[in-house]
């Protein structure tokens, strides 16, 4: 009998790159009218009744006891060209002045849901209810309303951002 060795976690990360996402970035505010964000790609709908998406939060994510707090958040989904606002948020460490050179604005008009500006979609949402599995915690979000702009996605395949090709 011919046995696999196991399987590691930068192997599973890897064959998982295989699968190919858009890019999202999940806010919530801070403090009064400060946000905190994260690069997310592990987000996906869950039901059309009621509206309810999914995020997955690592353990050790600075987000994850703001929105455990604060029971609220915003999911802004990138378009082609916001490489430089995904990589910005993907890091712990945020700052105004940083936001300011890469030209980050906030939408505030759903009260204490702060949303990315000029994104292709912007999603206000209300924690439902959570599940820690593993290293991470499941936020499923009740989505309050939907804010749809023109533009293409921003995709990541293979540990690189990629673009949709249209097909002639």
């Amino acid at each position: 009998m011919i046995t696999t060795p196991p399987l590691t976690t930068l192997q599973f990360r890897k064959a998982l790159g295989h699968f190919s996402t858009g890019v999202t970035v999940v806010t919530v505010e801070r403090a009064p009218g400060l946000v905190h964000g994260m690069t997310a790609n592990s987000f996906t709908s869950v039901s059309l009744e009621p509206m309810l998406i999914l995020v997955c939060v690592d353990q050790r994510a600075k987000l994850l006891p703001l929105l455990e707090k604060k029971r609220r958040f915003g999911v802004s989904v990138l378009k082609q060209g916001q490489e430089a606002i995904s990589e910005y948020f993907a890091k712990g460490d945020q700052s105004a002045e940083a936001e300011e050179r890469l030209s980050i604005r906030y939408d505030w008009k759903h009260a204490g849901v702060p949303l990315l500006e000029d994104t292709l979609l912007r999603l206000p949402c209300s924690v439902v209810a959570s599940y820690i599995t593993g290293d991470h915690t499941i936020f499923v979000g009740e989505v309050e309303s939907a804010e749809i702009s023109e533009g293409e996605p921003l995709l990541f395949y293979r540990g690189e951002y990629r673009k949709i090709a249209h097909q002639s």
